[in-house]
């Protein structure tokens, strides 16, 4: 194995720019992605998911963007981080994930390394991967080639715990490519590395803190709706419970985004695969999945109580991605608000500074507002907490209903009690 890498990132989303971009700090690096328009965005300084600057982008003479795969051929370490989402049904979608892998297989030669950084079941890499390179390139793996995996823990929005600043787990095929892949990323990461035993292990290891993330959330969604039905204030109430210092601390809303939304659902599809249903995994799922009907119920029932009617109301949704202060619209929990509200046939106008107005027009047949207007809603739902909404006030989000109007506070910006 050559020990001096050189590297080229496949796929150039969420994942894959910032540790591009990271990497770019220390030596060379190729950024590659299939979307030609991505590149040509990247190359004239503009990030489309509002992660990176223009300065930012054009910080390195050591990086270079291309959706050339000769140009892939310079490298001689791959490192994948395309999408890894669910299908309709729930199932995993592999399809990026399996023609990256048969991108790499082309090219790849003698010697070559290939990190997965994609979130994927345990044995992924290895029994379904890993073949495909083989197939395509005529070379055996620990042989001709070597393989490790790496998870990513990218959080979007976040510009607290960026790349650099949250432990990265590694693993290699053979304990020399294990120490190998352990030494490349702790060349950027300055809190280090934790070194799993097997790429299965790491594997396995992303795929359950989501899932753990997935069920805590559950849990106090589950008791959202309880504490409702008892016309207790939730917010008080987990207030009061985190007073104890060994209480978990999670609130109550929409679960979705390209992580906790997914994950599970990769490795119940393992677990069923070794014939095992998972129980408690699948109820929080399920809990989950199902708030965006729930806060839809909620918001009627409020307006209801306030004799408003609902058939030709005018409702406000204030916030469209999966999660505060980032672009991300993966998945994101207020489509099935959205859904079900249109069954009440409400006039719904939707509203979301951050978010690429053509790509919400293709998911919900019209763009959001660039102007709000006053004195204009029967109600407004705050479905994601961004830090904008909260600059703009309650008073100014107040002027932009009718005197009898609800106010659907989710994210508790403006909470008082």
């Amino acid at each position: 194995m050559n020990k001096k890498l050189k590297l080229a990132i496949i796929g150039l989303g969420y994942v894959g720019l910032p540790l591009t971009l990271e990497f770019a700090k220390k030596k060379s690096v190729i950024g590659f992605d299939i979307n030609k328009q991505r590149i040509k965005e990247l190359n004239n300084g503009f990030d489309k998911n509002l992660e990176f600057s223009k300065k930012d982008l054009k910080s390195s003479t050591k990086l270079k963007f291309t959706s050339n795969k000769k140009d892939l051929k310079l490298a001689n370490c791959f490192i994948v981080c395309v999408p890894t989402p669910v299908d309709k049904n729930k199932n995993p979608d592999l399809k990026a994930l399996f023609a990256a892998s048969k991108t790499v297989g082309s090219i790849i030669k003698r010697g070559d390394l290939v990190i997965f950084e994609s979130t994927v079941y345990p044995g992924c890499t290895e029994d379904e991967c890993v073949p495909i390179i083989e197939k395509f390139s005529n070379l055996k793996l620990n042989k001709d080639f070597f393989c490790g995996y790496s998870p990513e823990r990218i959080n979007p929005g976040d510009k607290v715990h960026t790349i650099s600043k949250v432990k990265k787990i590694t693993s290699g095929s053979t304990p020399e490519i294990a120490d190998l892949v352990d030494n490349l990323y702790n060349k950027i990461i300055s809190v280090g590395t934790h070194r799993a035993t097997s790429i299965k292990v790491a594997e396995a290891a992303k795929i359950i803190e989501n899932t753990q993330r997935d069920l805590n959330i559950a849990f106090i969604n589950e008791l959202y709706i309880i504490f409702n039905k008892l016309n207790i204030d939730t917010k008080a109430v987990l207030d009061a419970a985190e007073s104890k210092w060994n209480f978990l601390s999670f609130k109550p809303g929409l679960v979705g985004g390209h992580c906790i939304g997914v994950d599970p659902y990769y490795l119940t599809h393992k677990s069923k695969s070794i014939n095992y249903k998972p129980k408690v995994i699948l109820a929080g799922r399920k809990i989950n999945d199902k708030m965006g009907n729930h806060v839809a119920q909620e918001l009627i029932t409020k307006m209801k109580k306030k004799n408003i009617k609902i058939k030709g109301s005018k409702i406000l949704i204030m916030g469209l991605t999966f999660k505060e202060n980032c672009a991300d619209i993966r998945n994101s929990g207020v489509q099935g608000v959205i859904k079900k509200l249109k069954k009440y046939n409400c006039n719904l106008d939707l509203y979301d500074p951050w978010v690429d107005m053509h790509d919400i027009k293709k998911i919900y047949n019209k763009f959001p507002l660039s102007r709000l207007r006053k004195k204009n809603y029967d109600s407004i739902l705050i479905a994601v907490g961004h830090k904008k909404f909260k600059n703009l006030g309650l008073k100014f989000i107040s002027g932009l209903c009718k005197k009898k109007h609800v106010i659907f506070d989710l994210k508790y910006l403006f909470y008082n009690g």
